[in-house]
Order: C-alpha cells, then sequence, then structure tokens
C-alpha cells in the first residue's frame, strides 16, 4: 500500500520529459522571483498572535476608548561630552534638529522642546543629556533617522533616537544583513563539502544551484501566504537557512545513489528511475517527516512561531519537489557528464573500496564489540551536556541585545547611564470601570500607585490619562531597567500577581497590564503553553512513520530517545554559552540574561524532522540488508559503512549553514544557529556512529520485533528491491567510492 505518490513514476516522467519539467520550474522561478521582490510588504517585525492575551486585551480596551491606537512614540537623545543644554551650541543644535523635524509632517505628529516648555525629567543629572519626546503619524522611522544621523557627531554632539519603530528598523536591517553574511560563510563551506564528497565539481555545483532554486520559490510562494497571515521579517532568514540545509542535503541523497547505480551497470535512465525508487522515496519520507515535525509549531498560537514554521515547511516541500522531478531531469541531461571537472582529493584512491575496508566499518566494529560500554559513555556525556538546560530562562530580547552601533541600541546604552531604558517602553495599567472618579476605584489606583512606588524597578509615573466617557484610565510608568530584561519582567509579574490584586480587591474596578514588558511575559507564556501539544504531535507521528517504514516497535521508540538526547545536550549547551556565558567570547557569541523563548521549542521541532532524516536513511540501509541476511551485526555495520560518509558530508553542510546564521549580530539566531548546528554535530557523530549501532548490538534481532496484531498497518517501502548486476542472479552491493572518509 502505497502512502505517497510515486517517486519512481515521478523520476520516469522526468527522464522523458526533461526539457518540459525544467521548462515548469523555470516557470516557477521567474514567478518566485516576482514574488519575492514584494516580500518586505507582507512581513514586519510585529506579528499577530491567534489568542488573546492579557496585554491585547488592554490595547483594545484603550483602543476602544480614545478612539484609535495610541500614537508610535520615539525619544531622541542629545548628547555632549563637554557641553550642557545651557550651552548657546547645545540649544543651536536642538532647535535646528525640532525644526527639522517638524518638516517631516508626514511622519512625524508633534515635536516637544525643553526650550519651549517646561518639561522635567529631559535633562541628565549633569546636564549635558537632553531628551527630545517626538510623537509619531505611524512607526515609519525612515526620515526621522536619516536626521538623526545628519546631527551625529556634529560639533562632538551624539544626536540618536529610541523607541520601537527605531528598533524595529534596526532589527530589520540587521537580519539582512546576518542573512548575506550567513550567505557568504555558509555557502562556501558547503561547497567545499560537496566537493570533498562527490570529488566532481558539477556534482558538487548541482545542489547549491537546486538550494538556490527551492530558496527563492519558497520566499515567493510565502509573499503570497503574507498577503492572508500575518509573517514576520525573520521569515526570509528561516526560508534561507533551511533551504540551504535540506535542499543541499536531499540533493546529496540523490546523486550520490544516482552514481551508486550508474557504478553498479545500470544504463543512464535506469539509474535515474531506479534512484526514485530508493534514494528519492527516502528522501521523501524523510522529507515529509520535517514537514510534519514543523507542522507541530502551528500548534503554538504566537505569530512569529508560526511564520518560522509555514516559512520553513514551504521551502522543505519545494526542495522536496525539486529532488523529486528538476534533479532527475538535469541527471537525464547530464549522465555521465554529472561527474565532469572531477577533483583530486588527497587520500582518495581511484579504485572503490568494498564496505568491509572503510573506516566506518572498522569503527562501528570497534563500537559494537564493546557495546554495553559506548552506550553508558554516550548517554553520560549527552545528559551532562544537557544539565544546564535546568537553569534555563525565556525572555524577550530587545533592542539591547542589537549591536553597539545600532542607533537605538545606543539610545538604550545612553538611557540607562544618564536615565533608564524603560522611559521608551515604559508599563501601561489599564484600569476599567462604570466610574473610575467613584471615590472606591479613586482610592484603589492611589494604593496601587503607592505600591508601585516602593519597587525600584519603577519609575515615577508618566502620564494618566482618563477616557472621555470616565470608563478608563491608562497610566503609563517606566521601568528602571531593560524592559524586556528579568528584572523588568519580575516587576511587571508583581504588578499584575500582587499589586494589582491588592490595591483592587472589593472594587467594581479591573486593571490590565500592556507595553513591552508585559506583552513580553504573554507571548514567552504562549509558547511555553503549548509545549506539550507540540511535542505529543511531533514525538507522535515521528513514532508512527518509523513505524511504518521499519515494521518495527523498537526502533522508534530507540529513535526518540536518542533524538531527545542530542536535543537535550543542545539545549544544554546553548544554556551554558548564552546565559552562563561559558566559552561565548572564544566563539564570538552574546552573553545575555535569557534564551529567545521561541528558539527551543522551534529547536525541538527542526531537530526531530532532520534527525529522522539521518535515522531514515541509515536505518533503510540496514533494514534492507537485514532483510536478506538475517544477521543483525553485520546488517549494521553495512549500514553504517554505506551511509556514514553521506551523513557525515550532509552533517557538515548543515553544521556550515547554521554556523553561519549563529555568526550574525541579532542573538535570537545565534542562539538558534548555535544550538542546531550543536544538535546536528552531536546527532551525526555520537548518536548515529555510537549510540546506534552499539545499542542495536545490545537488542540484537529484537530491535526489529513487530507484534502480528499491528501487520495490518500499511507498509512503506523506502529502499526498494536489491539492484542486480546485468548478467547476474544475485544482489550486488557496493559502497561508494565517493564516501565522505576521514583520511582515506
Amino acid at each position: 500500500m502505497s502512502l505517497f505518490p510515486s517517486p519512481e513514476r515521478l523520476a520516469r516522467i522526468s527522464t522523458r520529459r526533461p526539457w518540459a519539467v525544467i521548462g515548469v520550474w523555470f516557470v516557477l522561478l521567474l514567478l518566485g522571483v516576482a514574488g519575492a521582490s514584494t516580500i518586505g510588504n507582507v512581513v514586519s517585525t510585529d506579528t499577530p498572535n491567534y489568542q488573546t492575551t492579557e496585554a491585547e486585551t488592554a490595547d483594545g480596551l484603550v483602543l476602544e476608548a480614545f478612539g484609535g491606537a495610541q500614537p508610535a512614540r520615539e525619544t531622541i537623545v542629545v548628547q555632549s561630552a563637554d557641553r550642557t543644554v545651557q550651552d548657546p551650541v547645545f540649544q543651536s543644535l536642538v532647535e535646528e534638529l525640532v525644526h527639522d523635524l517638524r518638516q517631516l509632517d508626514k511622519e512625524i505628529d508633534s515635536v516637544a522642546s525643553y526650550y519651549e516648555m517646561e518639561m522635567p525629567g529631559v535633562v541628565s543629572a549633569d546636564g549635558r543629556t537632553l531628551l527630545i519626546p517626538v510623537t509619531l503619524v505611524s512607526e515609519d522611522v525612515h526620515g526621522l533617522t536619516a536626521l538623526t544621523a545628519s546631527l551625529d557627531g556634529k560639533n562632538g554632539f551624539t544626536v540618536v533616537s529610541g523607541g520601537d519603530g527605531t528598533a524595529s528598523l534596526a532589527f530589520d536591517e540587521q537580519s539582512q544583513e546576518d542573512l548575506e553574511k550567513a550567505e557568504l560563510l555558509g555557502l562556501p563551506i558547503a561547497l567545499v563539502v560537496l566537493v570533498i564528497v562527490f570529488g566532481s565539481l558539477v556534482a558538487a555545483g548541482i545542489p547549491m544551484v537546486m538550494s538556490i532554486i527551492a530558496i527563492i520559490v519558497a520566499i515567493g510562494a510565502s509573499a503570497i501566504i503574507g498577503r492572508y497571515l500575518g509573517l514576520s521579517i525573520f521569515l526570509v532568514n528561516m526560508v534561507t537557512m533551511m533551504g540551504m540545509a535540506v535542499g543541499v542535503d536531499y540533493c546529496l541523497v540523490v546523486i550520490q545513489r544516482f552514481r551508486e547505480e550508474r557504478a553498479k551497470g545500470l544504463s543512464r535512465d535506469e539509474a535515474i528511475i531506479r534512484t526514485g525508487a530508493t534514494a528519492s522515496r527516502a528522501v521523501l519520507v524523510s522529507g515529509m517527516t520535517v514537514v510534519v515535525a514543523l507542522a507541530g509549531m502551528l500548534l503554538v498560537p504566537n505569530g512569529v512561531f508560526r511564520s518560522l514554521g509555514v516559512g520553513a515547511m514551504v521551502v522543505v516541500l519545494i526542495a522536496i519537489a525539486i529532488s523529486l522531478t528538476l534533479l532527475p531531469a538535469v541527471l537525464r541531461l547530464l549522465g555521465d557528464k554529472v561527474n565532469a571537472g572531477r577533483i583530486r582529493i588527497p587520500g582518495r584512491t581511484s579504485t572503490p573500496k568494498s564496505e568491509h575496508e572503510t573506516f566506518w566499518y572498522r569503527t562501528s566494529g570497534l563500537v559494537m564489540r564493546h557495546p554495553g560500554i559506548s552506550v553508558f559513555f554516550s548517554v553520560t556525556l549527552l545528559l551532562a551536556a544537557a544539565a544546564p538546560y535546568a537553569t534555563i530562562k525565556l525572555g524577550w530580547l530587545g533592542a539591547s541585545t542589537l549591536p553597539e552601533q545600532a542607533e537605538a541600541r545606543r539610545a538604550i546604552d545612553i538611557l540607562n547611564d544618564e536615565f533608564n531604558a524603560g522611559v521608551i517602553s515604559p508599563a501601561e495599567i489599564v484600569v476599567t470601570a462604570p466610574n473610575t472618579s467613584s471615590p472606591a476605584v479613586v482610592a484603589a489606583v492611589d494604593s496601587l500607585l503607592s505600591r508601585i512606588a516602593e519597587d525600584e524597578e519603577f519609575g515615577a509615573p508618566m502620564s494618566t490619562e482618563s477616557s472621555a466617557s470616565n470608563t478608563l484610565w491608562l497610566i503609563r510608568i517606566p521601568m528602571t531597567s531593560d524592559p524586556l530584561g528579568t528584572h523588568a519582567t519580575a516587576a511587571v509579574e508583581r504588578l499584575r500577581d500582587t499589586y494589582i490584586p491588592q490595591a483592587f480587591a472589593g472594587t467594581s474596578a479591573d486593571a490590565l497590564v500592556t507595553g513591552a514588558t508585559a506583552s513580553g511575559i504573554d507571548d514567552t507564556s504562549l509558547i511555553t503553553g503549548s509545549t506539550v501539544e507540540v511535542f505529543a504531535a511531533v514525538l507522535g507521528f515521528s513514532f508512527i512513520v518509523l513505524l511504518l517504514v521499519f515494521r518495527s516497535i523498537v526502533v522508534p521508540l530507540k529513535a526518540i530517545v536518542m533524538n531527545l538526547l542530542s536535543v537535550g545536550a543542545a539545549y544544554g549547551l546553548m544554556v551554558l554559552v548564552f546565559q552562563h556565558g561559558i566559552g561565548n567570547e572564544w566563539l564570538g557569541l552574546a552573553h545575555v540574561e535569557t534564551i529567545e523563548s521561541w528558539v527551543p521549542l522551534f529547536m525541538f521541532s527542526v531537530l526531530f524532522g532532520l534527525s529522522m532524516d539521518y535515522h531514515v536513511f541509515l536505518l533503510s540501509r540496514i533494514k534492507e540488508r537485514f532483510e536478506e541476511t538475517k544477521d543483525n551485526a553485520e546488517s549494521v555495520r553495512y549500514g553504517v559503512a554505506n551511509t556514514a560518509g553521506m551523513i557525515t558530508g550532509a552533517a557538515a553542510i548543515m553544521i556550515a549553514v547554521f554556523s553561519g546564521f549563529a555568526s550574525g549580530e541579532l542573538v535570537a539566531f545565534q542562539q538558534m544557529g548555535f544550538g542546531l548546528a550543536v544538535a546536528v554535530l552531536l546527532d551525526a557523530t555520537i548518536v548515529r556512529i555510537v549510540l546506534v549501532p552499539a545499542s542495536m548490538q545490545l537488542l540484537g534481532n529484537r530491535n526489529w520485533f513487530f507484534p502480528s496484531w499491528l501487520e495490518w498497518l500499511p507498509r512503506i517501502d523506502v529502499e526498494g528491491k536489491p539492484v542486480t548486476a546485468a548478467g547476474s542472479h544475485a544482489p550486488v552491493f557496493a559502497a561508494s567510492s565517493d564516501a565522505f572518509v576521514a583520511g582515506e
């Protein structure tokens, strides 16, 4: 019974009509380019949630009470090293700035000047720093930032702006810079690895081209989706990262198998069709496992999370389609020219080695001679690496984690030194009651403010507004530290859980808290609250797929345990480096208070999908051999020897791609890239090379236990039937001559 479209049939179609298939993909590429050019119009740094939070409820009440959204605000900081606000030069520069700001009437609604009205709290204690509050028409700050940049450094003055608009612009620009940096680092390394694996420039270049096509088409498709679903600006980074990783990976598997089948004596077309029936089928099964694992993220009602999930799913689906259609068509046209541009790899012999002579066969034999010790030490090592995860702190990394040269970051640093950064993102308390001026409500508000005044994490109230209907009060209170830091988060939690309930007990009023800190807390809760559902969905589907593919109860259970070990180890090392600052400077990574809320759960979904790739590729070869020989130990060594080179090469490419993103400046993507790279490294080495063969040796034939009462389940044939060489009646197996083998 077949649950999927036949990759063999697709390979036959692509072989018969290669130019038609290439033509279809050329049209899709053009459409992708057109769509990708509009992606900036449909993505943003502010994405909607799909479950109403307290902060969103409060924002809705304010919107209704005041007849429109509260205007966006920016705080311009003017600082001099040696002049005070009373200095004529200081005053002249500020007046010039205020005048020019008011000319940006399409962008700026109002500007408050210290020199025109009495404004307490806008001058620093030493008199050398001045704040200029600005109210915007919208969050478009391009004109404002261009103006501050033109004055920054003039006569020794520092002129920068801080607020949601400048922070959003900075994240947007830095996201693009990090994307370019990741491509410049990841693509060349991936190409080098492919050259080592294939020993051919043409064979190495094809996966790179295919992955680029997948990325462009996926971004174009995402632009269409973005017209109906709010998507995050970080989707582009995610599509690029996943497209480079899986796109190259899938093509590597298919091309390697095609060359192997040609080496066995099959004709060009027969080799393509045979590859479609084996390697392409494995790509389809493992790729769909990745997609469904990623689909688990759609259970999280958070806009950023769903955006990343959608982007990753789209590019993986397109990469699968390319591997099953476009790649066979290209191989049909190239034939043995896929081996053109051969590169002499030092240490590699021209005569193919049998699997018994390979480094990987000998290594797996060593591991399997001492299976108990191998399992004990590998599991102990992974558990030790996972231990720091117990101290993880989740949160949202704000503008204070931007590069030091970013305008929004510079503004926050000055505000922290001279005032407090919380003035640009205050906590907002929304009080509603039938009559907010009633004595009971007024007394409750006074009681609340007195409690807040005793908390050093809050400053004096910035403003208090009452609605025309006298049913709502909006109170803005600045934080005295980074609004997205752990201290501010704890303070808002005290406000919600203690101060407000105590102050408003026995009254008819309700009080809700919104603002950047409150929104961050709520978004984190949305993600962590969905952890059980995501874990259940991903683990459950992974178990079912492996159960159907390998007809075994033991194999999927072991796979889940091993994947949890590698993911847990990656979590622990990520916490150790970023939160505890151990080794971060040596690696060129940031030291921050928290791990970005979406990163761990996103990593879990991605890594379980990618781990299934390796598991399907490795265990399918083991299962294929076991069905013929019924010798568990020999089958394991055979499977490792025939796939370890490909898995190592694919893992090296993924590590290069993920490390490229970890090398960027955005801390959230540093965490994600580092975590994914470490997890893939552990998975492709300790898990696949040590833990899998050792555990399979310990369990023996019990690995393939499948109760008879489950025989009714459909069978998914991944590797197909053994190839028979022309003129022979016996199956012929050969290790790839292009295995990625250290020292061979």
